[in-house]
């Protein structure tokens, strides 16, 4: 009888340690995001790139209140990715449809995001709009070590010109990181017209991958951006090869976070009575199915739709609240929703 009451009073000693740790196990959070920021144009004359639009003469009288207001919205909704998990925000945030680096230093100097001390990466590219893509950071949370940012070339296509391609690697909670912003080409004359140019653009994100691999095999990847695709499309889903579940995903695959999202009716951005997400944030296997027990891994994605970025009446109810529509200020944010994964490691 005794020996059976120690053998009891073990397994309760051995069930309250299990218990107790499991109450203890605690994990270091993440915010990762991508946001199209809609035009974000300064109102000086750019005479190398077209921005005549965007001027105080130009076709949005784009004036000085417009751009404050712009400005303060947009940092705004970026103070506000993330926050009820991450309450310091996105540490890394991709954007794109910026006019040049000014336009950057000018929003992180808003009193919303001030105090995240985000630092920048930006290069001028070659789009006839002059829109770049470029990336925020904390400096706190993520360590660059190394930025490229890579042409579109299409031989066949000599004049054509489009959005450079960002990649910057650096170490998050600890661990080497490579983030590649992008902003494909746009579906201009139509998705089947336009389909080889967001092919291309595909090719040349997946070879900045395998340039990765070669010199670190197990690289935790995060493709982000404005595909103008979605993720059942050619470019996303063949050519870069990225898959809806991540289970299916090799080491060195890919897997599209928010694909599900879209399956469950759920866009980024909406035209014609549909959703897109065109805005989509793809990692690769190693962060995918990685350990979080003992490394950096995914833990959740999100489109970050929340009532204050979006049409409440109207015509476009529902739809992200833009800047302009017909011609008319709204003083919105944007025509596309930030879209976010949360990485997470256990402490």
């Amino acid at each position: 009888m005794k020996r059976l009451n120690l053998l009891l009073l073990g397994c309760i000693i051995s069930l309250v340690n299990v218990m107790a740790q499991k109450q203890t196990t605690s994990y270091s959070v993440s915010c990762v995001a991508f946001y199209n920021l809609e035009n974000l144009f300064d109102t000086i004359n750019d005479p190398t790139i077209n921005d005549e639009e965007f001027l105080p003469q130009g076709g949005y009288h784009w004036s000085g209140l417009k751009y404050e207001n712009k400005l303060r919205n947009m940092a705004y909704a970026i103070s506000q990715i993330g926050k009820d998990v991450s309450p310091v925000g996105p540490v890394i945030l991709g954007v794109s449809e910026i006019e040049n680096r000014r336009v950057l230093e000018d929003l992180v100097k808003e009193p919303a995001i001030r105090d995240q001390n985000y630092q920048i990466v930006h290069y001028d590219g070659p789009d006839r709009r002059g829109v770049d893509v470029g990336l925020l950071y904390n400096p706190t949370y993520f360590t660059v070590t190394n930025s490229v940012s890579h042409r579109l070339v299409m031989p066949e296509k000599p004049e054509f010109k489009t959005r450079d391609q960002l990649m910057v690697s650096g170490y998050l909670q600890g661990e080497k990181v490579y983030v590649i912003v992008n902003h494909w080409p746009s579906r201009y004359g139509g998705e089947l017209y336009s389909r080889p140019n967001r092919n291309a653009a595909a090719t040349l994100t997946k070879q900045i991958c395998d340039s990765i691999y070669k010199t670190d095999a197990n690289a935790k990847i995060i493709i982000m951006g404005d595909l103008n695709d979605d993720p059942f499309n050619e470019s996303c889903a063949k050519v870069l090869g990225a898959k809806k579940n991540k289970e299916q995903v090799e080491p060195q695959g890919y897997y599209n976070t928010l694909w599900k999202t879209l399956s469950r009716g759920i866009g980024s951005l909406g035209y014609n009575d549909a959703w897109n997400l065109f805005d989509q944030i793809i990692i690769s296997g190693n962060l995918a199915n990685a350990d979080r027990s003992k490394e950096l891994g995914f833990w959740k994605a999100e489109i970050f739709n929340q009532p204050f970025l979006i049409v409440q009446e109207g015509q476009n109810k529902g739809y992200p609240k833009r800047t302009h529509q017909g011609g008319v200020w709204l003083n919105g944010y944007s025509d596309h929703f930030p879209v976010l994964v949360y990485l997470i490691k256990q402490k």
